[in-house]
């Protein structure tokens, strides 16, 4: 068998035998990545609501501006935290670099714009029409707004949905800030990083099945989640 076949091989055999290490870095960067998600969502969701509500100068700019950061690379999200939460940075002395917290920053300051944009585009997909039917019917502006918000709330689940893919599947930014530290910040991303470049597949190619497992669930639920709204 030669060191693919042997790699695959020890991969399935970690999976079902419930290796310690593989599950540990698989709980890592599930609590990480969702408590960045649920971060995201308090911040995203409401800015989304605003967005769709608000009429204000500037409006569009900050509109554009949250589009262009959807493909903003993690690298350079990784880089301008790396330099905040550094021990020179104004942010140095909460001692946040190489821990889950500065994971968990540099991740929520990822997918807020993902949570913000998808959220403005499911209630601005519904606004106009059940607004106008609320307010029709003698609803205040405040009740007419939740109506829109409960219309869309299949389309707003699904970005949060999407952003925690977006979350779970990065690795520049758990590795510039969270240092792939074993059994402290070593996530799925950064752990086949650096088994692959060991030559090390078993471990690697395990965490791999896993992060498509996880990738394909959570399409599937977006696109579900995503249907639903319509």
């Amino acid at each position: 068998m030669d060191q693919w076949g042997k790699g695959v091989a020890d991969a399935f055999q970690m999976l079902f035998s419930g290796d310690p290490q593989l599950w540990y870095i698989v709980w890592t960067s599930c609590w990480i990545s969702l408590t960045s998600t649920g971060l995201a969502s308090f911040i995203g969701v409401p800015a989304g609501v605003f967005l769709a509500f608000k009429k204000f100068r500037g409006r569009g700019t900050v509109i554009a501006l949250l589009h262009t950061l959807l493909a903003l690379p993690t690298v350079v999200i990784g880089l301008f935290c790396y330099v905040f939460i550094s021990r020179q940075g104004p942010l140095g002395p909460l001692e946040l670099l190489f821990s889950p917290l500065g994971i968990i920053l540099g991740q929520t300051i990822l997918i807020v714009p993902i949570v913000a944009t998808f959220t403005h585009s499911a209630l601005a997909a519904v606004a106009d029409e059940v607004r106008a039917t609320a307010l029709t019917l003698g609803a205040g502006v405040s009740r007419a707004t939740l109506s829109v918000i409960g219309e869309a709330r299949f389309g707003i689940l699904a970005a949060i949905t999407a952003a925690f893919g977006r979350a779970i599947g990065e690795v520049g930014i758990s590795m510039m800030l969270g240092g792939n530290i074993k059994g402290f910040t070593r996530t799925i991303t950064t752990a086949i990083a650096l088994e692959t470049s060991k030559g090390e597949f078993a471990l690697g190619l395990g965490l791999g099945v896993i992060l498509i497992a996880i990738a394909l669930t959570v399409n599937l639920a977006t696109r579900r989640l995503g249907g639903s709204s319509k």
